[in-house]
């Protein structure tokens, strides 16, 4: 990319200058990134970052913002298109805070919710003792079967009947597998409980029709903008018309104040990229990629939680390797990938260093790979976590990462 002004300050440049070079020459298997378009990397260094625009498009609280509203107004019509929704408020800063903002336009402090634990593929905001949802509401965890790494409906529905919680979260960060959503609504109806979507890891997917979507049927869903939907970092709330008020209403003033408005013109930019028909292509391609790195994976012996995966992503049990996450995540950088490591269901090991790691094939997709592109790389993976001790070894197989990168870069066009 061009950065002529950025060059100004040498200090900064030089970073950026090597973090570009990094990306060029290495490959990214976490789950949750990606690379965005040259327009939507565009839109984020506009001038649209000089205006504070509190409140919302007809009504804000500075004056200069009829433009602003514009840009905001087309970002909420993209979406609503993309994902079949009633409302959109595309202002949440990020992930969590979107989720915070639903907690509180749904719940008080107290309130008892029902989410996915952690080491079984939830996340943080999910309900996790150490996160402001752990400790500012009663969670009751969910979790999977121990025979099949599917999410135990069974088990839902008698914590839903026992607790009787106010809501039920379905979403996760390191589940491989299609959600029920028909289920989980049905279980909620039951109960009297709110139902609430984090789907920040398989938006793309979803907006792209090769999952189901929860949007016409929960009452409220979060999701980042980044990950699989490949915008920029930002997230978005969707929710059912009659409850549009209190969700603005928990995002400004409640959450934030002024949101940032060359994010939301990035946000625009992205949702009109996922709306052609390119984006559905690419979308089953890296359902497609993440099913044949996963076949590769089993068939050299590797332990994938759930068996497989239908999304984007899939979760190593590295526990017959004789290694555990942190020290996988550790070799296979040395060799130029990147991946994250990742508790597994009811998982032995300590959080920061657990059983397994997580790979994901949205931003390889985005370069280009295809089906036996994933499964040379597991095949590198494997070859590196076997030899683990033999550094001439692992220099070989990071020139061998270095050249598919050098075949697939960083797309710029």
């Amino acid at each position: 990319m061009k950065y002529d002004h950025l060059q100004q300050d040498s200090a900064v440049w030089e970073i950026v200058e090597r973090e570009e070079k990094r990306q060029n020459e290495e490959l990214e298997l976490i789950a949750s990134e990606n690379y965005v378009s040259p327009a939507v990397l565009e839109a984020m260094a506009t001038v649209l970052t000089n205006k504070y625009s509190e409140g919302y498009a007809g009504k804000r609280y500075y004056g200069g913002n009829y433009i602003i509203d514009e840009i905001e107004n087309l970002a909420i019509e993209r979406a609503k298109k993309l994902f079949d929704a009633e409302h959109v408020n595309v202002q949440p800063l990020s992930g969590s805070p979107a989720n915070a903002a639903v907690y509180m336009a749904f719940l008080n402090p107290g309130d008892k919710v029902l989410g996915l634990k952690l080491d079984h593929g939830g996340h943080l905001s999910h309900g996790h003792s150490v996160n402001f949802s752990g400790r500012l509401y009663n969670f009751v965890q969910y979790g999977v079967d121990p025979k099949t790494g599917l999410i135990d409906m069974a088990e839902v529905r008698e914590l839903a009947l026992r607790e009787k919680p106010k809501m039920i979260v379905v979403g996760f960060s390191a589940y491989s597998r299609e959600v029920d959503w028909e289920a989980f609504k049905k279980i909620a109806d039951e109960v009297g409980a709110y139902t609430f979507a984090d789907i920040a890891h398989i938006a793309g997917l979803i907006a792209a029709k090769q999952l189901k979507n929860p949007v016409p049927i929960f009452d409220v869903v979060s999701t980042t903008t980044h990950k699989t939907l490949r915008g920029p970092r930002g997230a978005i709330i969707m929710c059912k018309e009659k409850f549009a008020k209190q969700v603005n209403s928990a995002v400004f003033p409640g959450m934030q104040g002024g949101p940032h408005d060359h994010i939301t013109a990035a946000k625009a930019v992205a949702f009109g990229e996922a709306l052609k028909p390119e984006f559905t292509e690419y979308a089953k391609q890296i359902i497609k990629n993440a099913q044949a790195m996963a076949a590769e994976f089993s068939r050299r012996g590797y332990e994938i939680v759930s068996g497989g995966t239908d999304n984007h992503l899939l979760v190593l049990n590295l526990a017959n390797k004789g290694l555990a996450g942190k020290e996988a995540e550790k070799i296979l950088e040395a060799i130029g990938i990147s991946v994250s490591r990742s508790t597994i269901p009811n998982d032995p090991n300590p959080p920061l260093n657990p059983s397994g790691i997580r790979l994901g094939t949205p931003a390889v997709t985005t370069k280009g790979l295809k089906e036996k592109d994933l499964e040379l790389i597991a095949a590198y993976i494997d070859e590196a976590i076997e030899n683990r001790e033999d550094k001439a070894r692992l220099d070989g197989l990071k020139g061998k990462v270095k050249e598919i990168c050098t075949r697939f870069p960083i797309p710029t066009k």
